[in-house]
This record gives C-alpha cells, sequence and structure tokens, in this order.
C-alpha cells in the first residue's frame, strides 16, 4: 500500500497547490516549490528513505521521458523563431552548460566534492530525463541527480524574476533563454507566465542544453575518470 499512497499523495499534493497558485500567484506557491516542501516534511516525519520514496513513485519518473519527447511541438510551432536566431539559441545554452560544469568544478575546489556527488552535480541545469541519461555517462548516481535538478529548478524559479527585473533585457527572446537553460521545466513554467514567447524560447533552450549535455556527458565523463586518476 505505502508505495500507491506515495504515488497519490505526490499527484494530489501537485494538482492541490497548482489551483492554489493559479488562485493566488506567488512564487512561493509555485507547485513545484509547495508540493516538494511539503513531501519532504512527510518522507522525512515518515522516516522513509529516499531511495524507497523513489522507487514508489518511479512511475511518474518514467513518463518524463514521453513529456520531453512532447516538446517538439512548439519547436515546430516556433520553427521560424529558431531560424531568426539560432546561433542566439545554441549560445545561450552552450552558455548555461558550460557555467554548470564551472561552478560545479569550482564547487569542488572549494569544497572538497568528490566523486559520486560531483559527478551527480554536473547534470543539474538540464531537464531531468536528459539529466538522468547524462549521469549514466558520468558515473553519477540517478538519486543524487534527481535531487539537484529539483533543488536547481526551485532556486531558479524564485531568484529568475528577481534577476531579470534587475538585468536590462528587453527582447523576449533574452527573458525566457535563462530559464530554459538553467532552470529547465521548472523556469519554463515561470516564462509561460511572463509570456507566450518567452514559454517558447524556454522551452527551446531547455531542450537544446539537454541534448547537449547528453552529448557532451561521455566526454566529460572520460575526462573526470582521467583527472581522478
Amino acid at each position: 500500500m505505502m508505495p500507491l499512497l506515495f504515488l497519490l499523495l505526490t499527484v494530489g499534493l501537485f494538482y492541490a497547490n497548482q489551483a492554489a497558485h493559479r488562485r493566488w500567484r506567488s512564487v512561493w506557491l509555485t507547485p513545484g516549490i509547495t508540493t516538494s516542501a511539503i513531501l519532504i516534511a512527510v518522507v522525512e516525519l515518515s522516516a522513509t528513505p529516499f531511495p524507497e520514496y523513489f522507487s514508489d513513485t518511479r512511475w511518474l519518473a518514467w513518463l518524463l521521458g514521453p513529456a520531453t519527447v512532447a516538446f517538439a511541438l512548439p519547436i515546430y510551432q516556433y520553427r521560424d523563431l529558431i531560424k531568426r536566431h539560432w546561433l542566439a539559441l545554441g549560445l545561450g545554452s552552450c552558455a548555461g552548460i558550460a557555467a554548470s560544469v564551472a561552478s560545479t568544478l569550482l564547487l569542488d575546489r572549494l569544497l572538497g566534492l568528490h566523486g559520486s556527488m560531483a559527478q551527480s552535480l554536473l547534470a543539474r541545469s538540464v531537464s531531468t530525463p536528459f539529466a538522468l541519461e547524462a549521469t549514466r555517462h558520468l558515473g553519477g548516481s540517478a538519486q543524487l541527480t534527481g535531487v539537484f535538478v529539483i533543488i536547481t529548478g526551485l532556486f531558479g524559479i524564485v531568484l529568475g524574476q528577481t534577476l531579470l527585473a534587475l538585468l536590462p533585457l528587453r527582447m523576449r527572446i533574452a527573458r525566457g533563454a535563462p530559464f530554459g537553460a538553467a532552470a529547465h521545466g521548472f523556469g519554463l513554467s515561470v516564462a509561460r507566465q511572463v509570456g507566450r514567447q518567452e514559454g517558447a524560447v524556454a522551452s527551446l533552450t531547455m531542450i537544446f542544453s539537454g541534448i547537449l549535455m547528453v552529448l557532451l556527458a561521455p566526454l566529460l565523463g572520460h575526462l573526470i575518470t582521467a583527472s581522478a586518476l
């Protein structure tokens, strides 16, 4: 019964928090934040190990693959936008991956993060299906990668709108790209609230960044192994 209860609780909380967010537009009521906070409290209070919860709700993780493939639709719908701004979208995705890898290496040096912890951090800025695939080549832990992806997305939606308000970005493509490149699915949900085109650009950069990370993962994994030796 416990696997079914955790699955139903996760889905039920998400839809309940989504309804609350529609009524009270606050970043702190974003379903990703409130649902995660409540589930963490439930898992801690019930003394349930995270791998057990992850296993009980694996059906939701499996659905992320088809959901990510569905983002091919906005890519097709906004193909003219891609043709006009392909260089900016490509460079933005590359910049996001480079920043993620560089910050991980910096944390590795400053905090002494090594082994599975550092390897799992490398893929945190792309959406979960891409991150889990990249982790297979990087040698990290799928459970840790999933946690880091969620944390990165939560920070992205909390800080994203504040940073955009401070930065002199006026073009919609420039305002949408950072959400998709740095905060993946969570950022996409916020970008869609900012504007329709911002949401489309965020979905494009999220897909581009994910594909790029998966393609680079074998090389990064080889470099990590070589440096460890």
